[in-house]
């Protein structure tokens, strides 16, 4: 199949991949768009796992105030370079991080950022509201979806992104790796509200 300039224009625009990226995933993917796109993603995810390891000493720290001000947040989010940490993706991607916050209202930035004395407790109660008599492999499946729903709502990174929510938040913070080439890292937020 012939790969036009159309279709890679297409790919560019749907995952922000370069154009020879773009070419040779649709020349491996026989002209199928979406198929394409998944390689491209796939091959992202690769790339920010491979950074994830990686030093973040550089970032901004971004803000959001709602309409009305009577909600904000501070969040910080760090990267290697100061170069990155002035791209409009980057400062986007914080922009949208500060909303999430404001928006979804999370507790956590990451799960291993949960205290035990927090989670322990919670784990008791879950536990008490199992019937005792199911076999041990079906408490473990409810236990794990019960801990999903609480990280869901309550661990920024974990979320659904409040503009899609087939995303995560970190989905997000990879595709942004991906796009970057630097590891990204959110540090730290704080949500403010009247009264709150």
């Amino acid at each position: 199949m012939e790969i036009t300039a159309s279709m890679v224009k297409d790919l560019r625009a749907l995952t922000g991949a370069g154009v020879l990226d773009c070419r040779k995933a649709l020349e491996n993917a026989e002209g199928d768009v979406a198929k394409a796109a998944q390689m491209l993603r796939e091959k992202g995810l690769a790339a920010a796992a491979k950074k994830a390891d990686r030093a973040t000493k550089e970032g901004l720290v971004g803000h959001y105030i709602h309409t009305g001000s009577k909600v904000a947040s501070l969040i910080e989010v760090n990267c290697e370079s100061d170069f990155v940490a002035r791209t409009d993706e980057f400062q986007n991607l914080i922009k949208e991080l500060a909303m999430q916050v404001v928006a979804a209202r999370p507790t956590y930035v990451r799960i291993e950022d949960i205290p035990a004395d927090v989670l322990e407790p919670l784990k008791d109660g879950f536990r008490s509201t199992i019937d005792a008599g199911k076999p041990a492999e079906t408490v473990e499946r409810i236990m794990a979806g019960k801990l999903g729903k609480y990280y869901e709502e309550n661990v920024l990174l974990e979320q659904p992104y409040i503009k899609d929510e087939s995303l995560k938040v970190k989905d997000l913070i990879t595709a942004t790796i991906a796009k970057l080439g630097e590891n990204i890292q959110v540090r730290r937020f704080a949500r403010l509200e009247v009264g709150g």
